[in-house]
Order: structure tokens, then sequence, then C-alpha cells
């Protein structure tokens, strides 16, 4: 015992700081990371993750846990009430099970759905002022271009991934007790440097000029929505803050105001990367299906026969309700970022290749 009073009185994280409270899981994240970063200058931030990610922040605590386990949930939550107390402003429930192979996995339902009916549960100990979870748009029953999706949309989830995040949906609704909670729906996550596994592959297609590249199974004139990885934080933040006003339960749109379609960022790439707009032909469902299923065998190729069923979804969310309550609102877009992650590659291709886990082949490297 005389140890950990130590340790709490050398460690200034403290909650004698008299800062407010905020609970990060899945807080060595990308998300996670510039979230915490944000907040950390208001708030008491204390990220959760799983065993050897690394410590999020600079004078941040990071506690480990795996949150399939009920007994590490608890241990993690005594360690939290131990140093900062019972109160906790907002818990912002990043953590997920995630694979865009599209394969089936148990652990969907183990971490997702599970792990947080778990956490729920154990943080029902402590007084909790909101608790945040990070859905995604890909719920959502799809739509056409010119028809934005609000929260009340029908919800049609078509793989692993999204149904996982509905299940959870459902979980907080009927098990949040007393807790509050806001559910955020999110499009896809980009940042200046791109880290976007679809734009990411999207761009070294294009780069590399293969024939892939001009290839597209699906209506050109379709797209999927996007966010700036800064726009998200802030908007995180504004969750944060307005969460004395924002009700017992509520659903939020998190997305850029315009869906840009493939051919047009297609365009857009092909004029950055090579100097010419790019040439894309919408080719048969059938067709691509073999085509990628052969691909996958001999080259382990991104496009997957999965993608395929879903390249004519369109996505194009109504923000409203997010500029309203939370005072929101994007300042960046994915085209307008696109010149930026363009002239990364261009600055060092080897380096982006790494960051991104790609691999550059040989007569890539050598004739840049």
């Amino acid at each position: 015992m005389e140890n950990e009073i130590k340790e709490r009185l050398s460690s200034g994280l403290d909650k004698e700081s008299n800062k407010d409270i905020i609970l990060v899981t899945g807080g060595s994240g990308m998300i996670g990371r510039n979230v915490i970063a944000k907040l950390s200058q208001r708030y008491q931030c204390v990220g959760l993750d799983k065993i050897g990610n690394p410590h999020p922040q600079k004078n941040v605590e990071n506690i480990n846990f795996d949150i399939t386990s009920t007994q590490s949930i608890r241990e993690a939550l005594g360690r939290v009430k131990y140093m900062y107390g019972s109160e906790i402003a907002s818990v912002i429930h990043l953590a997920a099970y995630y694979d865009f192979s599209g394969e089936p996995s148990p652990l969907y339902d183990k971490v997702t759905v599970k792990g947080t009916a778990a956490l729920l549960r154990a943080l029902q100990e402590f007084k909790v002022e909101q608790f945040v979870f990070s859905s995604t748009n890909l719920v959502y029953k799809p739509t056409n271009p010119g028809e934005k999706i609000d929260e009340n949309w029908p919800v049609e989830p078509a793989w692993d991934y999204p149904e996982s995040k509905v299940e959870t949906e459902k979980v907080l609704h009927y098990q949040r007790a007393d807790i509050p909670v806001v559910i955020l729906r999110l499009a896809g996550v980009y940042d200046d440097e791109g880290h976007s596994i679809p734009i990411s592959h999207q761009i070294q297609r294009i780069y590399e000029r293969s024939l892939t590249s001009h290839l597209y199974s699906g209506d050109l004139l379709h797209g999927n929505a996007f966010v700036h990885l800064d726009d998200l934080t802030d908007a995180l933040v504004k969750t944060v803050e307005n969460r004395s006003s924002l009700g017992k339960e509520i659903t939020i749109n998190i997305s850029e105001q315009e869906t840009y379609s493939y051919e047009e960022l297609q365009h857009e790439l092909g004029k950055l990367i090579h100097g010419e707009e790019w040439e894309t032909f919408e080719i048969p469902k059938p067709i691509a299906k073999a085509g990628a299923w052969v691909q996958d065998l001999v080259s382990d190729s991104f496009i997957k026969p999965w993608m395929i069923d879903r390249a004519d979804d369109h996505y194009e969310l109504d923000i409203s309700r997010a500029e309203k309550l939370l005072n929101w609102h994007p300042k960046h877009s994915l085209k307008s970022t696109l010149p930026e992650i363009i002239k990364k590659l261009k600055e060092d291709p080897k380096a982006w290749y790494q960051e991104h886990d790609l691999k550059m082949p040989d007569e890539v490297e050598h004739s840049h």
C-alpha cells in the first residue's frame, strides 16, 4: 500500500488535479491517440488498450486489458477507481474488431459485441456521465446519389463488421441502465498521409498503373462517405463538451458534407499522380468476381470477391444533427486533402508504402 501511495503522489496522474476523467478504449490506435492528445489539455485522460500496444500519450496513463475477459475489465477499472475515483465524465469506446478481408470471424461477437456488454456492466459501479460508442455509416441501407442518409434511415448491414456494430448498438440500448449513451455513426476515416485502407489501395493501383486501376465492378457515380481524422477528433471533443445536453440516448452521423464518386476520385488521383485523367471502365460483376478470385490465388490481391458485391453501395450522410447539437462542422474534404497525400507519396514512395503496409514492386521502386 505504501508503494501505491508513493506512486500516486509521484505519477502526476492522480484525481487531485481536479480534472474530469475521460476513459478512451483503443487509446493507442490512430483515433485514440489523437483524441487523447486533444482532450488531455483539459481533462485527465486514461487510455485502455490490449496488452502490447504502445503508450498513447506522454503523461497519460495507459492500462492494458483484455476486453474479452470480464476479470481483466474489472481489474482495469479497479485501477481507474483507485487512482482517479468513481466519477467518469465520458467513456469513449473505440476498441473493436475489424478485418478488411471480409472473412467471418467469431471475434466480431467476442470483442465488439460481448466485450462492450461486459465493459458496460462493469461501468455500472461508477458514476458515468456519458458513454460514446464509435459505430459506422456502413450499418445503413445504401442510398442513391443526392439522397442523404439521416439517423432515422433504415439499418441494413451487409457484412460482419457493420453487423457487429448494429448488435452492439442494441446492447447499449437495452443494457445501458442509467448511463447516457451517444452512438456516433462514423464515415471512413483518413488523414493527411492517407491511412485509409480503401484510399491507399486505390492510390497504389493508379501509382503502379496496374490493369485493375482502370476497372471497376460497380456504378462509377457511386461512392462512400469519409471524414478527416482532425474533424473526427473535433467531433469527439465536442461530444464530450456537450455531454450534459445530449440526453439519455442519441445517434449522430459524423461525415463530410460531400461524397465523391469513385470516378471523380479516379480522375483526381490520375491527375495528381501522373498528370492525366484516369480512364476507368465498369465491368460486369461475374467477370470481376472471377478476376478477383484468380488474383487472390496468385497474388493476395486487395480486391476480394466479397467487395464486388458492395461496389454499388453509395453513402452520403445528413450531418445536420451533428451541426445542431454539437456545433460541429467539418473543415476538411477528401478531395482537397488528396494533393497532400500524393505529395507525401511522391516525396518518399518507399516510406509511404511502408507506412500503409503495402508492398512496392521492384520495378516501380526503381522507376521512381
